[in-house]
């Protein structure tokens, strides 16, 4: 099959890109970033998703299958470039989907879709409505292009769609909004609070994302390897300190004292669970991970020991 990654040069990307080119298929990436050590076998365009060079890709290619994973997570760029790139992005994807005959469409989500909040249900299901528009406002742009994805379910009716809600990753990369958290010899936790957290090692992700594209999903899915747990036990697994801190006292050492910078909706994510229900992708798919809680906290710790 001919597959198209935009977002190929990232870490996960890049994952999923080899694990594909193993399993015979033909892949073609598109990417800004350059991937210098890519394998032979993979085609790559250094062009931006929404511009008109990609969608030259689309024409002169014809993909059988996408994977957009052309969204930026990290909360560093600018709110406006964030919207660009991630609402703009997965608009532009699904309109070359439609215009240039791709028959798979694949949107790689993120769990945090769903919110973290004092009153929300300990496992989100696929059907819960995006909470995180109102509990972490910067998170708004991810959430919107999510919506965008699960319109083309209706919109496109010969495009077999898949969204994927993925939680957070965690290895020996430091791939991710979890592991950039852990990066410090201290992590900060507001006191009284000890939510837990779902993860799952980058070689599920890209075990999960590829099955997706073998059994041919359609719909929206919600994708977990080993159960979650505390903060606290992700703090102290990883080889790190946890410090627990007034919320006041917490929100004035963000960013100081070598701790982590987080904008301000990320308060609700260290006190709140945000934890998703599977099933149906086990069910879909016949998904197991193979990478427990404990060996993908090891292999981060291994990776980024704590110095001095």
């Amino acid at each position: 099959m001919r597959v198209l990654i935009p977002g190929i040069g990232g870490v996960l990307g890049q994952r999923v890109a080899r694990r594909l080119l193993e399993q015979g298929h033909e892949v073609i990436g598109i990417d800004r970033r350059p991937w210098h050590d890519a394998p032979p076998g993979i085609e790559l365009h250094n062009v931006d998703i929404r511009k008109r060079a990609a969608e030259d890709v689309f024409r002169k290619k014809r993909p059988q299958a996408v994977i957009h994973m052309a969204t930026v997570t990290h909360l560093v760029e600018k709110t406006a470039e964030r919207y660009k790139i991630n609402l703009g992005g997965t608009r532009a994807v699904f309109e070359h989907c439609r215009d240039w005959g791709v028959e798979h469409a694949i949107f790689v989500g993120r769990h945090t879709y769903y919110g973290a909040a004092a009153d929300s249900p300990l496992y989100h299901k696929e059907e819960d409505p995006p909470m995180a528009v109102t509990t972490f406002p910067e998170l708004s742009d991810l959430v919107a292009a999510d919506l965008y994805a699960c319109t083309a379910l209706w919109r496109l009716p010969n495009l077999c769609t898949t969204v994927l809600r993925m939680v957070y990753t965690l290895g020996p990369t430091g791939h991710g909004t979890l592991a950039t958290f852990l990066r410090g010899r201290h992590v900060p936790m507001v006191l009284g609070f000890d939510p837990l957290f779902h993860f799952m090692h980058e070689e599920d992700v890209a075990t999960a994302i590829c099955l997706a594209l073998e059994k041919r999903l359609q719909g929206v899915y919600n994708v977990a390897g080993p159960q979650p747990v505390p903060l606290s036990v992700v703090v102290r697994g990883t080889g790190r300190s946890p410090i627990p801190l007034p919320e006041i006292a917490f929100r004035a050492a963000l960013g100081r004292f070598g701790l982590p910078r987080l904008p301000p909706g990320a308060l609700a994510h260290i006190k709140y669970p945000v934890v998703v229900d599977s099933e149906a992708f086990r069910a879909a798919t016949g998904f197991v991970h193979q990478v427990d809680e404990v060996r993908a906290m090891q292999e981060y710790r291994d990776a980024f020991p704590v110095r001095g």
